[in-house]
């Protein structure tokens, strides 16, 4: 019966550990993306790239709806590049950001941090 006992308690302290690592993962994140943001945007160059994403990131959208994987992908790979200018911290907080479980209210949580770089650039 002890056996049992401790095997309960464990369960039942262990499940809120994964809880409480995303939320730390995500407060993490957050700050990353502040972080990131600052630097972009207080490198005209790094915001130029950034607003270049932006565009072509549109730019892919459409040719996806219009079928055009040539295009699509050609895109893609000057995105690729042009997030090597923005530096390894842009890179791996994206890296971070995929590998999260894909729930909505944490990429609200996050996204809008971007929200001032995007506001610079030309629309």
């Amino acid at each position: 019966m002890n056996r049992l006992l401790i095997v309960a308690i464990l369960i039942i302290y262990a499940v809120p550990l994964p809880v409480q690592a995303q939320h730390a993962d995500l407060a993490k994140l957050k700050a990353d993306a502040q972080r990131i943001v600052r630097v972009i945007g207080g490198d005209r160059a790094k915001t130029q790239a950034y607003c270049q994403i932006d565009s072509l990131g549109k730019q892919i959208d459409q040719a996806v709806r219009e079928k055009d994987e040539r295009k699509a992908d050609a895109l893609s790979r000057k995105i690729n590049d042009l997030e090597k200018t923005l530096g390894p911290e842009y890179l791996a907080f994206f890296d971070a950001l995929n590998n999260l479980d894909q729930n909505p209210k944490e990429f609200r949580d996050i996204l809008p941090v971007f929200d001032t770089l995007h506001q610079s650039c030309p629309h």
